[in-house]
């Protein structure tokens, strides 16, 4: 039987990426303040190639990015992720997050960065996941810290420099 591929948390809905989505994740990810540390905006097309990709690994792997909702209406917010550290099959599991400006700083990125962590260790059954981020991505790391993230170290990663954190399945 397949896991379901849908999180629903206190406040959001978090399900994969689908064309119905597209609007959504294009206002986020046409954002040059969103896509700033993420090689910046993309068009309509690369949007839409996005997810069409994105749906492909969900069927190979069980998991890669969600659209993350406000929980009871389909406002589109942001996007998580449980997938490959730079998309190498042979990688640890990494989770990340991005959302909308007017839904920042009101702990969306952390309760969808626990729910995508939750999935990595309870339904995927890894007992090790990480996160990076550019350095420079303050708002990022401190949302690593309050998942109980450790600081590694900065290693380089999707060919950049990234600062590198680790978390292992609570016993």
């Amino acid at each position: 039987m397949r896991r379901s591929q849908t999180i629903s948390t206190t406040r959001l809905f978090m399900t994969p990426f689908a064309p119905k989505h597209a609007d959504g994740l294009f206002v986020m990810n046409s954002n040059p303040d969103v896509m700033h540390f993420l090689g910046g905006p993309q068009s309509r097309e690369k949007t839409e190639e996005g997810i069409t990709r994105i749906q492909r690994r969900w069927v190979t792997h069980g998991y890669s990015w969600w659209t993350v909702l406000l929980k009871d209406t389909d406002i589109v917010i942001g996007a998580a992720c449980l997938q490959h550290l730079a998309h190498k099959e042979d990688a640890p599991l990494e989770i990340g997050w991005r959302l909308i400006p007017p839904y920042q700083g009101k702990g969306y990125a952390t309760e969808a960065g626990q729910a995508a962590m939750d999935f990595g260790f309870h339904r995927v059954g890894v007992d090790y996941i990480c996160a990076v981020a550019d350095p420079k991505n303050i708002a990022s790391q401190q949302v690593m810290q309050r998942l109980g993230m450790t600081y590694v170290g900065i290693q380089t990663h999707y060919d950049v420099p990234c600062a590198y954190y680790e978390k292992s399945k609570p016993a």
